[in-house]
């Protein structure tokens, strides 16, 4: 039997799990399981590979897009650029390569919104996946700066100094963070939401609940707003396209 799975901490609320395990029943794939790797720390990752017969590839997902890298063989060229993995092939010889499907996901779903005035984006939080957000808005062209928390190197703004007229000059917003995930509905990033527009994206990486605060804030002002689903659901499919089981 072959396997494939998800690697991260605290995952049972998995998307992936449930996706591929209808995506098998849908097409008759019967020889081909998917289960959740849910360690505590990134030194049990070898344990898996070692312990797991018939593993064939993995998602990858917080805190370890990051952290996986240097258990990794060999990283295709997109994913180290982006510095960040999601999606691990075990080849036939049993090496791991790393590739990162976030960017596919994310360029094709905000795509078909982006319009002449959507120039400057903010990506909210610095993470794994903000990484392949900021790789995929270059390659589209949009320039960017990262919101964090603290101000460091690469870092633009913080929660706090971040103005109204900094939200004008940012027509994409895409959070990166996990603020607003069920069951902590009721928070999002602190921004300044009154300074929003009709002529706004507001783009969320979460997709549980479909809608989060921060969409429903951006929806009262008339913004544009996207949930993860359907980002989640291409970066799937490209995993799938990279483990090519037959």
């Amino acid at each position: 039997m072959n396997k494939l799975g998800l690697l991260g901490k605290n995952i049972s609320y998995s998307f992936s799990k449930t996706y591929f395990k209808k995506k098998f029943e849908n097409e008759n794939i019967n020889d081909i399981t998917y289960e959740n790797f849910d360690i505590e720390s990134i030194e049990l990752f070898p344990s898996i590979i070692k312990n797991t017969k018939g593993l064939k590839g993995l998602n990858v997902t917080i805190p370890y897009k990051e952290q996986v890298i240097p258990y990794l063989d060999k990283i295709n060229k997109k994913a180290k650029t982006i510095g960040a993995v999601n999606t691990i092939k075990v080849t036939k010889k049993g090496k791991l390569k790393g590739y990162n499907t976030d960017c596919y996901g994310f360029k094709n779903t905000l795509k078909p919104f982006v319009k002449k005035h959507h120039k400057n984006a903010l990506i909210l939080g610095t993470g794994g996946a903000s990484k392949a957000i900021a790789f995929s808005l270059h390659e589209m062209g949009i320039s960017y700066h990262y919101v964090s928390r603290k101000l460091k190197e690469g870092i633009d703004f913080t929660y706090d100094t971040l103005t109204e007229s900094d939200i004008a000059n940012h027509q994409i917003i895409v959070n990166c963070t996990p603020l607003g995930t069920f069951p902590d509905v009721d928070v999002c990033p602190k921004i300044p939401y009154q300074a929003i527009t009709k002529n706004h994206i507001l783009f969320d990486l979460i997709y549980n609940p479909d809608e989060t605060k921060f969409l429903k804030l951006g929806k009262q002002n008339q913004a544009t707003i996207v949930n993860g689903l359907n980002m989640l659901k291409l970066q799937a499919e490209k995993s799938w396209s990279i483990w090519n089981i037959k």
